[in-house]
């Protein structure tokens, strides 16, 4: 099967760009894709693909703020990633992946996102590594610890640039929803 690949801001797909990529994404993760999983995955790059059948895969990477070690550090967080049933496991999702890395690798210091037990083999395969320090979140009340993130948390230095040092936390920016 032939596929074309696009990347593209939000603000350039297009009247039907935008529901095309949320029916994928409510059918790939079986209705269990929120609003605010929804809202998570948009104001950033997106990377998808398109196949005879229409959408077959989506990803996106936005920008968040991680604090470390007393500085505010400018981060690639994927999100949205997902493949139609019938076209897993035929490298689609690596392909999307790619062009969500080069984008972390020319525009942000590091990246991160929180993995599913289904994901995470994708992602460990592309050299992501699980964070080993502790997960953190700047709260309405205050820094809070996130440590049912910790272990699904995974992250990728942008080409020449090194990962933080794990022993101090990433403490990441809220949002409504999951915080990761």
């Amino acid at each position: 099967m032939t596929e074309s690949q696009h990347t593209a801001h939000t603000s350039q797909l297009g009247p039907d760009g935008l529901p095309r990529i949320r029916e994928l994404l409510d059918t790939a993760f079986d209705g269990d894709f929120s609003d605010e999983d929804w809202d998570h995955g948009l104001g950033g790059v997106h990377s998808f693909l398109d196949d005879e059948k229409g959408l077959a895969a989506h990803g996106s990477v936005i920008m968040r703020r991680v604090l470390h070690g007393g500085r505010s550090y400018r981060v690639g967080y994927v999100e949205a990633v997902a493949v139609r049933a019938d076209r897993r496991r035929q490298g689609l999702g690596g392909r999307v992946m790619a062009a969500l890395e080069h984008v972390i690798d020319e525009a942000y210091e590091f990246g991160a996102l929180s993995a599913s037990d289904e994901g995470a083999a994708l992602y460990l395969s592309r050299g992501w590594q699980v964070w080993p320090g502790r997960i953190e979140a700047l709260s309405p009340d205050g820094v809070v610890h996130l440590a049912e993130e910790e272990g699904t948390t995974y992250v990728r230095p942008a080409a020449g640039r090194e990962l933080p040092d794990p022993a101090q936390p990433l403490i990441f920016d809220w949002r409504d929803g999951d915080v990761l």
